[in-house]
């Protein structure tokens, strides 16, 4: 994946950083479902791919329904889906599927994606008020 561009016009949700760390969260995350560790686990692994892809997808769909009102809606949803990865990744941390060094850079990437989301709905929500 290429670096975020600069911020600046946004001609597509591609060019949100939001959705290229939300993609970037995803694949990764999808990598390491894949590895023998999760083998066993199919079922966790399962909804925690669900949960990892759902972030960026829910970005791009809000921002293409081309209100600020749906765009907000479906932040607000990738919010949730965030949650959902936070709690499942915490949960095959604490089960020995997932080592702590591999949680704790988990957990960098899930940081900077809330962010993100939150300041994208902060100024999102900012719009609907004026």
């Amino acid at each position: 994946m290429n670096a975020p561009k600069p911020l600046g016009k946004v001609n597509s949700y591609r060019d949100l950083v939001v959705w290229q760390k939300s993609r970037s969260l995803a694949i990764d995350t999808y990598r390491l479902c894949m590895t023998p560790h999760f083998e066993r686990h199919r079922g966790l692994a399962d909804q925690i791919m669900r949960s990892a892809i759902s972030m960026p997808s829910n970005i791009a769909e809000g921002d293409e329904r081309g209100t600020n009102k749906d765009a907000l809606r479906f932040l607000l949803i990738a919010r949730g889906s965030l949650a959902e990865l936070e709690t499942q990744l915490g949960i095959a941390e604490a089960v020995g599927i997932m080592d702590r060094i591999t949680g704790g850079q988990m957990m960098v990437q899930l940081d900077e994606v809330a962010r993100l989301l939150g300041g994208t709905i902060k100024m999102r929500k900012a719009r609907e008020e004026n």
